[in-house]
């Protein structure tokens, strides 16, 4: 009997493993759905301006994603994928770039809901101001590195273009993407500490938080803005300017 229990909990155990980046997809967006339909906040009327957001931002990410495993920046463990690939990359990676933009976007919503006032108006400069020049720094003394490279190039133009544009709302991005920083580390805490994801150390700085990337959380920045921004866009943009005047 208790040779059946430990057989019975092993063949339990490896099923949840097979699922498990599965799993964290499932549970990231599952909340933001089911609370997507709170009487105030009322953010399933908000879900078709999200969705062509997500098509063009997953449409850039998941260039730089399937080159990144081509140039063995990182890779995927075979034991926390169900074996379903589409340009190297497994089905949960792609829906990585739906479930976490998604439940962000909620995150940010909410925050605008009920924080009225603008927190980081008068902080916002300098909070872009300081990205400008890490990435610029970055850029200088990891150069060589493929990921560094990357992400802060794109946190470089992204930042410059919102600020050239004076996006209305970039000091309450920065206030939700800080928000979201909670979640995040769960989500990627999980998927680098068993690791679903397993990165080539020679092609970041090699500094990690945690066992997080140091450049995951900016890489997770360009994400967020860019689909906020196409959010906005989508939602407002017809309506009124989304530059400051």
């Amino acid at each position: 009997m208790h040779t059946f229990r430990n057989s019975y909990f092993e063949k339990v155990c490896v099923i949840v493993m097979t699922y498990l980046y599965l799993l964290i997809n499932f549970l990231t967006v599952l909340f933001p759905i089911i609370l997507s339909f709170d009487k105030r906040v009322q953010f399933y009327k908000n879900w078709k301006f999200i969705f062509p957001g997500l098509f063009l931002s997953g449409l850039v990410f998941l260039f730089w994603d399937y080159l990144f495993t081509v140039y063995h920046v990182w890779s995927f463990n075979p034991k926390y994928v169900i074996g379903v690939y589409f340009l190297n990359l497994p089905i949960e990676e792609i829906l990585f770039f739906i479930t976490v933009p998604f439940s962000c976007i909620f995150i940010y919503q909410c925050l605008n809901y009920y924080i009225q006032r603008d927190l980081l108006k008068s902080a916002s400069k300098l909070v872009s101001y300081t990205l400008i020049a890490a990435s610029i720094c970055f850029l200088v003394l990891f150069h060589d590195r493929v990921y560094t490279l990357i992400t802060f190039s794109l946190l470089l133009a992204i930042i410059l273009c919102a600020e050239l544009f004076k996006l209305s709302f970039l000091s309450k991005f920065y206030l939700a993407y800080a928000v979201s920083l909670i979640p995040f580390y769960i989500v990627n805490g999980l998927l680098t500490s068993y690791p679903v994801v397993m990165y080539n150390d020679a092609e970041n700085m090699g500094f990690r938080i945690g066992t997080i990337p140091f450049e995951d959380h900016f890489y997770s920045l360009v994400l967020l803005l860019m689909n906020i921004w196409f959010f906005e866009y989508f939602k407002n943009g017809r309506k009124r300017p989304l530059s400051k005047v």
